[in-house]
């Protein structure tokens, strides 16, 4: 991750640009590589996912969906911890951050959401409150960066519960998504030509993929 605009020791603030990038390569854990490299666009697709959370944050309403909020700004640091498993040019010896004790912490969270809402009959649109429009959009960026961590798997060595991680986090996101429309009194937007999927093994209206 690209760790320019963060302090240092003593309260010193770092200088943002450093030049080195001029040339279109940035550095990562243990050597430089291309801004278009697989790895990059992994680690990075993840940094967009965080901000979109944060953004997301922003729009979860005081008093409401405070434990949302809350769920949030903790995933934004697993996020991070996510970006940074990702970040290692050379393979060995690492110290990862992202455990499976993490992905456990997302599917008692996701249970619990679940059981808030009513059971879905249909295949629903993105949208309903300001809110859970932002979580559909934190959870399509989540499957891609998904998609790109799978592609850089296939390359080179990735930590496996990052990936484990990303795709429980969709759900949860989708998840997030509907509780905070049923505390706002919002129904979810059906998709109208859907058929019945109430019973199916994907019957929450969502890809498990």
């Amino acid at each position: 991750m690209d760790m320019r605009e963060q302090f240092i020791g003593g309260g010193m603030k770092v200088r943002l640009y450093t030049r080195t990038g001029d040339q279109g390569q940035t550095s990562a854990i243990g050597g430089r590589l291309d801004k278009d490299d697989v790895r990059v666009e992994a680690y990075g697709t993840i940094d967009e996912l965080n901000s979109f959370v944060g953004q997301a944050v922003l729009r979860m309403v005081p008093g409401r969906d405070d434990d949302v909020r809350e769920m949030l700004v903790r995933i934004q640091h697993e996020l991070f911890d996510c970006g940074s498993d990702l970040a290692f040019v050379k393979h060995g010896h690492e110290p990862y951050k992202v455990s499976k004790t993490m992905v456990e912490q997302l599917e008692r969270e996701i249970d619990r959401l679940v059981e808030e809402t009513p059971a879905l009959t249909r295949f629903i649109l993105p949208g309903g409150s300001e809110g859970a429009a932002s979580l559909h959009v934190c959870r399509t960026v989540c499957r891609r960066a998904e998609r790109r961590v799978v592609a850089l798997a296939k390359l080179h060595p990735v930590n496996p519960i990052v990936l484990q991680y990303l795709n429980r986090l969709s759900d949860f996101l989708f998840a997030a998504a509907r509780v905070v429309n049923h505390r706002a009194g919002v129904g979810d937007v059906e998709y109208v030509r859907s058929g019945n999927v109430f019973g199916r093994p994907d019957g929450d209206g969502h890809d498990h993929a």
